[in-house]
């Protein structure tokens, strides 16, 4: 039977963002707001993810060539391109290379930018919502849920299917995806995805790696070959970091 996936399927997060340093730094002064005079779409690698992102991309370049993806895809945001430009480097990379808006962010609506003690203080609504429901489901005014981003993510698992059968396929993106990818991929439900989450949050530049094998009846289903793989980064003495995409994401 011809497989209707990919060869190869690796899901990374961005290196270290400004945003992830200015919301650590925010979250330890207990702060409200997270400061940044920039939209998060044009939030950049920090120092420290350049150089995680640099050496991610002298792993992948280290595997043998049937070993490296081929194609590889995006989010948006400059933090993700900036991390798979670096992999992309690193290899050598000239095949197939795209954003696809759908790999982006999470959408914070009138919580942007606030730290879990900004939610309570300035709106204690969501912060009870919050609480009720579990991020899963809960969406803030003018943001998304993880069901919302859920939603958006198995439209790109249906492009990767369409168009990258056989490939192997990079995708760059955020914390969430990367989540909610595994959530989709190993058909998961909510209290197993949410367990994973408290187990830790997905380190920069960390990769998730799936094949697909056939199983007993020959129909090709995703395996998780590796979660949270931060080998990379250990072997060059680049810093692993793990805060969470913005404060306010850890509920």
């Amino acid at each position: 039977m011809q497989p209707n996936w990919p060869e190869r399927l690796w899901i990374v997060r961005h290196g270290q963002s400004a945003g992830n340093v200015a919301a650590d730094e925010a979250k330890a002064a207990g702060k409200s707001r997270i400061i940044l005079d920039m939209r998060d779409v044009d939030v950049t690698l920090s120092d420290l993810g350049e150089q995680q992102a640099a050496a991610l991309g002298r792993w992948f370049a280290a595997q043998p060539e049937a070993e490296q993806p081929d194609v590889i895809l995006a989010s948006p945001f400059v933090r993700a391109r900036q991390t798979a430009h670096a992999i992309a480097d690193g290899i050598e990379h000239d095949g197939h290379h795209a954003t696809d808006e759908r790999l982006r962010e999470r959408e914070f609506g009138i919580l942007d930018r606030l730290t879990k003690a900004g939610v309570i203080e300035f709106h204690p609504d969501q912060a009870a919502a919050l609480t009720m429901l579990g991020k899963f489901y809960h969406r803030p005014p003018g943001g998304e849920s993880w069901t919302d981003v859920i939603l958006r993510l198995r439209a790109v698992i249906d492009t990767v299917s369409l168009h990258y059968a056989g490939r192997r396929v990079l995708i760059v993106a955020h914390q969430v995806v990367v989540l909610c990818l595994r959530y989709i991929l190993e058909e998961l439900d909510e209290a197993e995805i949410l367990e994973i989450d408290r187990q830790g949050d997905v380190a920069n530049c960390s990769v998730t790696e799936y094949d697909f094998p056939p199983d007993a009846r020959g129909q090709h289903r995703p395996r998780l070959l590796r979660y949270n793989f931060t080998a990379p980064l250990e072997a060059e003495a680049a810093p692993v970091t793990h805060a969470p995409d913005q404060a306010v994401a850890a509920g």
